[in-house]
């Protein structure tokens, strides 16, 4: 197993201790080693792809692991922030519902062979959504405001990236009714 797909694994293996120390009351200084743990986790999703690149690398255990290990881990903790009222629960239905049908998308791609990349909207998507994320657990007053644009970015970046991915594959869907 190559270093990108390590850090896609590490990425995975992340996410409950991420969790535990976030949702576990009494755990002293809980919510920031969540945050360190989920700031370390995001940066092993730009780490593992760039490695990949650069060092062709490029596995098809990565590209299809590596988009779950994020969203996994990205609605893992959406689904926590709604639990402790931090984010309205219809927000998160709109990510985790944009998640699923970009994955239907890609199975039906897939069974037609074809390979449906991730775009640049998807990557801001993610990059607004784990910088939200990292605001929101951190809860800092003065920070409250940027906090609500960004989380309001990554949503509008959300569903600007649906429609995107919609768009530039309508064909794979005709593909799938011949």
């Amino acid at each position: 197993m190559n270093l990108p797909n390590k850090l896609t694994l590490f990425r995975v293996i992340l996410i409950p201790f991420f969790i535990a120390f976030l949702m576990i009351p009494g755990i002293p200084a809980g919510k920031w080693i969540a945050l360190a743990i989920f700031i370390i986790a995001s940066l092993t999703d730009f780490l593992d792809g760039y490695i990949a690149r650069k060092n062709n690398l490029v596995t098809n255990f990565g590209k299809f692991m590596d988009p779950i290990a994020d969203k996994v881990l990205v609605c893992s903790a959406f689904i926590c922030l709604v639990q402790l009222g931090i984010i309205p629960a219809w927000m998160v239905a709109i990510v985790i519902a944009r998640e699923l049908v970009i994955d239907g998308f890609r199975l039906v791609a897939s069974d037609n062979g074809v390979v449906i990349a991730a775009s640049y909207w998807g990557k801001f998507k993610t990059t607004f959504q784990m910088v939200a994320i990292c605001l929101m657990i951190a809860n800092i007053a003065p920070l409250r405001i940027v906090t609500l644009i960004v989380t309001w970015i990554a949503l509008l970046l959300t569903i600007i990236s649906l429609v995107d991915y919609i768009i530039k594959n309508k064909d794979v869907m005709k593909e799938s009714n011949s």
